[in-house]
């Protein structure tokens, strides 16, 4: 039988080239910013997951390495969503906050109820895509409520003018387009088998497991990252309203 698994090789360097160049034409279209990110993110994504791939061998040995590498993630998932938020990583530190408490208790559920065994070749993926979502939530829902901030000021202000206190104020009028950050995992959810086969899926299938352990391993992570990125949108929104991340408020005091 013919291997199902994507082999690197000049067949998949045509391929990223074609893929890299279509992204960049339509980048540019955009913003030309954006067709440089999109380039940046390439390299980066090759050079990456060409370090991974050599490194991932000795870190699945060891549950303490496999603990660090989940630290690692976290860590620069943290510095990556603060630059999106707050555009600085040390004004966004609090960032790290949603991202580790939507992805670890998660986890630890998963593990605690046996439904990720406790190997490192499967504790390792799953952190990764449960910190991957958390990130997302996060930038997606701080993004948001700072924009909703500057152009509601005058509302909020308002809102502190007839005594409601800064978090109230905050969440009066930032509660709906937190929840927005939301949505592309519950479309990813909605449609899944329909009109799209998600990684865990396809990447059981490529393993050599059956078509129902694909879909139990989508289905389980699936329904974790709406749990992760439920509650880093729920965190973020907090605290932004507690003030911990730069408003238009705080920014003009």
């Amino acid at each position: 039988m013919e291997d199902p698994a994507v082999t690197a090789g000049p067949a998949l360097a045509a391929a990223l080239l074609v893929l890299t160049v279509t992204a960049a034409l339509t980048g540019y279209h955009l913003r030309d910013r954006i067709s440089r990110q999109m380039l940046t993110a390439v390299v980066r994504a090759v050079l990456q997951l060409a370090a991974v791939s050599t490194a991932i061998a000795v870190v699945l040995t060891s549950p303490w390495a496999t603990a660090g590498f989940i630290v690692l993630m976290l860590t620069i998932a943290a510095a990556t969503s603060a630059r999106r938020v707050t555009t600085t990583i040390r004004r966004g530190r609090w960032v790290a906050l949603p991202i580790t408490a939507g992805a670890l208790p998660i986890l630890t559920a998963l593990l605690a109820t046996t439904a990720v065994p406790a190997r490192t070749v499967a504790v390792l993926p799953i952190a990764g895509i449960l910190i991957g979502g958390a990130m997302t939530a996060t930038s997606l829902a701080g993004r948001r409520i700072l924009d909703e901030l500057r152009t509601r000021h005058g509302e909020y202000e308002a809102a502190l003018a007839i005594g409601l206190t800064p978090r109230e104020a905050t969440l009066e009028i930032c509660r709906t387009v937190a929840a927005h950050a939301l949505v592309p995992a519950l479309d990813q959810t909605r449609t899944v088998g329909l009109v799209t086969l998600p990684g865990a899926f396809v990447g059981v299938l490529l393993g050599g497991g059956t078509p129902a352990q694909a879909g139990a391993t989508q289905l389980l992570v699936l329904v974790a990252l709406l749990a992760a990125e439920g509650i880093a949108a729920v965190l973020t929104l907090e605290i932004i309203a507690a003030g911990r991340l730069p408003t238009p408020r705080t920014q003009a005091a």
